[in-house]
C-alpha cells in the first residue's frame, strides 16, 4: 500500500516530542539511541540555520536517514560541507552537537524488500554535491539539499508520494509524515558541548585575555552557525 502525503512549501507547523533528554557525551547519546532506531528512522533537527528558520518559518533545519547494516545504524545525509555522506551514528551525533534532534519512528516497520530499496536509493546518490539554489528558483541542477534526498528516497520505497522533491523541507516532510500517520515522535535529545577549561590566570589582564578569548570564539561559532549553516 502506497502512502500519499501532501507536502507544504512553508507554514507547516512542526510535530515533536514533548520536553529533551540532554546529555554530555556522544557515547551517552549513542547508547541511548542506537538501540531504538531502525531502518526508516528520521533525525530531525533545530539548527542554528537563520535562513532555513526564515523561508520555512520552522525550528527544523536538516534531515538525516538511518539505515542499520549488520545491527550498526548508519546515518545519511546531505550537507553543505561534504554533499551527500554516509556516517556512523556516533559522527553523525558530533555533526550536531548542540543542537536539538527529534528522532522520528515509522509506526510500522519497513518491510525488508522496502528497506532495501531504500537504502539502495540513499548509496546511489552518495557523492552528489549539496545545493538549495533550485528549491528557491525551480533551475535544474547537479546538486541536491536534505529534505530533498531523504524525501526521494522514502518516495522510491513507496512510503510517500511526492510531486517534486527537490521542493520539500524539513518542516514540510516532518508534518508531511506525521499529520499521515507514517512516522511519529520517539524522543528528542541534545549532546551538549562540553568545554575542556583552562586554569584561570592569576592575574586581572591574565584572566581578561581568556575571557575575551572565550567569548570572541563562542560568538564568532555562533555567527556561523546562524548564517554559514554549517
Amino acid at each position: 500500500m502506497s502512502w500519499l502525503v501532501i507536502l507544504a512549501l512553508t507554514g507547516a507547523t512542526p510535530t515533536a516530542t514533548d520536553g529533551c533528554t540532554e546529555v554530555n557525551s556522544l557515547e551517552a547519546a549513542t547508547e541511548l539511541l542506537a538501540p531504538e532506531v531502525q531502518t526508516g528512522t528520521l533525525l530531525v533537527s533545530e539548527g542554528d540555520c537563520l535562513a532555513v528558520q526564515v523561508y520555512t518559518q520552522s525550528p527544523f533545519t536538516h534531515v538525516g536517514a538511518v539505515v542499520v547494516r549488520d545491527g550498526q545504524p548508519f546515518v545519511y545525509d546531505a550537507c553543505k560541507s561534504s554533499g551527500v555522506r554516509c556516517l556512523t551514528f556516533a559522527n553523525y551525533l558530533k555533526s550536531q552537537i548542540d543542537t536539538e534532534v527529534h528522532v522520528l519512528q515509522p509506526r510500522k516497520a519497513l518491510l525488508e524488500s522496502r528497506a532495501g530499496e531504500f537504502a539502495r536509493r540513499l548509496d546511489s546518490q552518495l557523492g552528489r554535491p549539496y545545493s538549495v539554489r533550485h528549491h528557491l528558483t525551480g533551475e535544474s541542477v547537479d546538486g541536491v539539499h536534505c529534505s530533498e534526498y531523504v524525501s526521494d528516497a522514502l518516495a522510491c520505497c513507496r512510503m510517500i508520494k511526492v510531486q517534486n522533491a527537490a521542493n520539500v523541507s524539513p518542516a514540510s516532510l516532518v508534518r508531511g509524515v506525521t499529520q499521515a500517520g507514517i512516522y511519529s515522535p520517539l524522543q528528542t535529545i541534545r549532546v551538549v558541548r562540553v568545554e575542556a577549561s583552562e586554569p584561570r590566570a592569576a592575574s586581572w589582564y591574565g584572566r581578561l585575555w581568556q575571557d575575551t578569548k572565550s567569548c570572541t570564539a563562542n560568538c564568532c561559532r555562533q555567527t556561523r552557525a546562524w548564517f554559514f549553516c554549517d
